[in-house]
């Protein structure tokens, strides 16, 4: 039997400054040379997600923009993606700009992937993600509304307080046309609200790599709202102790926390028998 193995990045794999600790990266990229199948699923983009695992050796596809992109590193081959038409994103923007939310707009030109958002329109949240990214090569200030929406959009994100990012949330939430998921950050007192056309699912993207790999049975691995979806199409699922209960309630199993190496100690002890 071939298992697949796909862990959340965010408050799962990495610890809290964003990185694969020594533990985790030794005993991963030992089962990794033993040929176990080990990836991922994030909302980061490509280039987030590849310098946050520094080190770690997976050569296999990965999700990103919460399943809005399926990219092999390796080839440098889109596998899977979905992406706003013209007319939603549109939308999208004109409905937070209601509610006084300037996004983050992930998203991608021919020559680049890109996070922009409108210079200027920053909340103190979104100056606290540019000031832990300020030698991100994607990152761009747009100076207007058809620079921010240019090229492929995968997702938007949208960081603010609680009050300001749940009145679009409660509107977005009940729209058919995209997946709207809001949390709190994990480190932070600010909520983030992450905005996806309908299909761009972690669980549609990881049903895709199984079937592009070839692989008999699927665990993952998570700790919030947006690995939710992954879980239910899953063989096994396992929370991190740091997860929110909802979440643990439907996991098989709880696993140590993410800043305690939890999914490579479950791997350790698991991963060559299944």
């Amino acid at each position: 039997m071939k298992t697949l193995f796909v862990s959340d990045l965010d408050g799962t794999l990495l610890t809290k400054d964003e990185r694969v600790s020594d533990y985790s990266q030794e005993h991963l990229n030992a089962l990794l040379a033993q040929g176990v199948n080990f990836t991922y699923a994030t909302a980061r983009s490509v280039g987030s997600a590849v310098r946050a695992l520094r080190g770690l050796n997976i050569t296999l596809p990965a999700v990103y923009y919460n399943g809005g992109l399926v990219y092999d590193h390796a080839t440098k081959q889109t596998l899977r993606f979905c992406c706003f038409e013209d007319p939603m994103k549109a939308y999208v923007l004109s409905l937070l700009a209601s509610f006084g939310i300037m996004p983050f707009v992930y998203g991608a030109t021919e020559q680049r992937e890109v996070v922009s958002w409108r210079k200027g329109m920053e909340s103190f949240g979104m100056k606290r993600y540019l000031e832990r990214r300020r030698d991100d090569p994607r990152m761009f200030a747009a100076s207007s509304d058809e620079e921010l929406l240019a090229g492929y959009v995968f997702y938007f994100k949208c960081i603010g307080p609680k009050e300001q990012i749940e009145k679009a949330w409660n509107i977005l939430k009940y729209d058919p046309r995209v997946i709207c998921i809001f949390h709190q950050e994990m480190y932070q007192n600010d909520f983030w609200m992450e905005i996806s056309p309908h299909e761009a699912t972690k669980a549609n993207a990881v049903a895709f790599l199984r079937s592009y790999l070839q692989c008999d049975k699927l665990v993952c691995f998570g700790d919030t709202s947006n690995d939710s979806d992954m879980f239910d199409v899953c063989d096994e699922k396992y929370a991190v102790r740091n997860a929110d209960d909802w979440l643990k309630a439907k996991a098989t199993g709880v696993i140590g926390y993410c800043e305690e190496d939890g999914v490579a100690k479950w791997m350790d002890e698991n991963a060559l028998a299944k």
